[in-house]
Parts: C-alpha cells; sequence; structure tokens
C-alpha cells in the first residue's frame, strides 16, 4: 500500500502509528481515535479497500481513481469530498505547475490521495500535531488546515506570475518580436489554468460557511475557515486583474507591431517614391537620346546646326520640369 503517513489521533495526540491499514482501522475503532491516512499513486484495489471500510460513495471513488477533475465540494451523506488544484511556480522555465488533490473527510477520519508528488502535507500533519488543541477539534480541523496550506501555497505562484508580467510591461514598448506576443499568449494560459484552480474555491468555502451552523462545526473553526475564505476572495481579484492586464497588454503589443510596420510601410514608400522619380527624370533624356540616336535618313533635326544643343536643352528642360514637379509633390 503507497502510504505516505498513516496514524491515529486521540484529542489531539498521536496515539499510534499503525504498520498497515488493518491496524489503523482497528485501533480508530478501539481507541474510538481520528484516523489520517494519506496515499499516494494508489491502485483501484488498494482504493477499494480504504472506500469499503469507510463506506466512501462510489462516485467520490472514481474521481479519485481516474484523477484530472476540476476543484470542487460535494457531500455524499456525513462524507465530503474535495479536489484542490495546488500550484507551484518554476522559476528556472518561469511557468505555474499545477497538482491535484483528492481529500475524503468523514465524521471521524480523513483520507488524502494524490496522483503526483505535490503537495507535500507533511507540513500541514507536523502544523497540526504541533497545535494539539487545534487537532483536536476534530476532521474539519484537518480539513480547514489542508485548504489554508494549499491557499497560502498559492501566494508564491502570485509573485512569480507577477514578476512575469512585469518583466512584459517593461518589454512591451521597446521589443516588438513576435516572441513577446507568444509570451503573453502563453501566460494568459497559464493565468487562466490558475484561475480555475482557484475560483472554485470561494464557492467551496462558502458552502463549508453555510453548513457550519447545520452540521455543528467547531465556531473557532468556521472563523478559521472565513479568514482562508478571505484569502481566497483577494486571490481571485488578483488573478483577475492579472487576465485584464494581460489582455490589455496582447491588444497594445498588437497595436504597438501594427503601427511599427505602417511606419516601415510609410519609409518604405517614401523611397519607392524617390526611386521613382529619379527614375522618370533619367526616363526623358533617355528617351530623347533614344529617339535621335537612331540615325534615320528622313530626319530633319539631324541636319540643323542647332539640333546638338536644342536636343541637349530639351533633355534638360525634361528632367527640370519633372523634378520641380515631383519636388512640389514632395517625391523628392
Amino acid at each position: 500500500m503507497p502510504i505516505i503517513d498513516n496514524a491515529v489521533y486521540v484529542d489531539g495526540r498521536r496515539i499510534a502509528d499503525p504498520a498497515s491499514l488493518d491496524q489503523t482501522f482497528e485501533y480508530m475503532r478501539d481507541q474510538k481515535g481520528m484516523g489520517w491516512i494519506g496515499l499516494l499513486r494508489p491502485t483501484d484495489d488498494e482504493l477499494m479497500t480504504v472506500a469499503a471500510e469507510f463506506e466512501l460513495h462510489a462516485l467520490a471513488v472514481e474521481d479519485a481513481r481516474k484523477g484530472h477533475q476540476r476543484a470542487k465540494l460535494e457531500r455524499y451523506g456525513d462524507t465530503l469530498f474535495l479536489v484542490l488544484r495546488p500550484a507551484w511556480y518554476i522559476d528556472e522555465t518561469e511557468t505555474v505547475e499545477f497538482g491535484e488533490l483528492h481529500v475524503f473527510v468523514g465524521p471521524d477520519f480523513v483520507l488524502t490521495v494524490r496522483h503526483g508528488e505535490a503537495p507535500d502535507l507533511s507540513r500541514v500533519r507536523q502544523r497540526m500535531e504541533a497545535d494539539p488543541a487545534l487537532l483536536a477539534r476534530g476532521t474539519e480541523a484537518v480539513l480547514y488546515a489542508i485548504l489554508d496550506e494549499v491557499v497560502d501555497q498559492y501566494t508564491p505562484v502570485m509573485r512569480g506570475v507577477e514578476n512575469d508580467i512585469d518583466e512584459i510591461e517593461d518589454a512591451l514598448f521597446t521589443d516588438t518580436a513576435t516572441s513577446l506576443s507568444r509570451r503573453i499568449y502563453e501566460l494568459s494560459g497559464e493565468v487562466i489554468a490558475f484561475q480555475r484552480g482557484t475560483q472554485p474555491l470561494d464557492g467551496m468555502l462558502a458552502g463549508l460557511l453555510r453548513g457550519g451552523e447545520k452540521y455543528g462545526v467547531d465556531l473557532e473553526l468556521q472563523r478559521l475557515l472565513r479568514d482562508v475564505h478571505d484569502h481566497v476572495l483577494r486571490l481571485n481579484d488578483r488573478i483577475a486583474s492579472f487576465r485584464a492586464i494581460l489582455d490589455n497588454a496582447l491588444t497594445v503589443h498588437a497595436t504597438i507591431v501594427t503601427q511599427r510596420q505602417t511606419e516601415t510601410s510609410l519609409q518604405q514608400n517614401e523611397q519607392v517614391k524617390k526611386i521613382s522619380g529619379w527614375a522618370a527624370i533619367l526616363f526623358g533624356p533617355t528617351l530623347i537620346g533614344g529617339i535621335y540616336g537612331m540615325n534615320f535618313d528622313h530626319m530633319p533635326e539631324l541636319h540643323w546646326a542647332w539640333g546638338y544643343p536644342l536636343a541637349l536643352a530639351l533633355m534638360a528642360a525634361t528632367s527640370v520640369t519633372l523634378w520641380a514637379l515631383f519636388k512640389w509633390r514632395k517625391w523628392m
């Protein structure tokens, strides 16, 4: 059995470290304690063994078995089933990675199922074991600690994404390469995925708070859950602002690139005008010289004494006229 940690608690204190789940179930029945079991990549048979002992709903077990679920909270009788999407920031690649955590919370047990290495819940267990008074409040206290840990781990992700956005804003008016547009687009996708993991937490925590009175949740735990809920609300507001900033950045960058391309096109058009103007100016003398260079017999101008000077004057007049016309039209 891929057990990460497995213990039974009575009055907030760890009384046993069972070597197997069968021993855990036995201690829970004999000592009337709370079982806290963490599983990593359990097989179908292993998960079904736990599900049968705790009478977990088949639909929730199926979700935990398959994974790839959205963040959600569901209640099956006196058992809560939560799917959480922890996140962490990778500095080397400047990307956000997401995990998946399945949590079953019953009257006397907490079962966590992970299909990946993250998140590491050992800190949650250490924190709770260091505070027996809080742990003694029951399984809802463990649920609070898990939610609080997941939400707290979003803070470094927020800082990493915020730093990426600052870099994009700094480069927005200096870098017109398509790579910047790609970076903005990819970061927008990560922020959207981040939002998909955090936004459902608002409704989940609100639902837990609404059911606090009905299911007799400890008043202090309700206050603690409300604090986590406040953090989630602020978190979602910041993520929404990140999406707005990135959407605007993508629009502004596209506008800047289009403007630069337009300016470049206009500059090229000016160069084309100048080249075309000089070509036209040179075309006049070339045409006249070509005509009088044919040397036909019946060309009286060839026998005029002033024929050559007149041809040169005509070439000069044509060139000057065209130059003046292009200058007036600001082509030159």
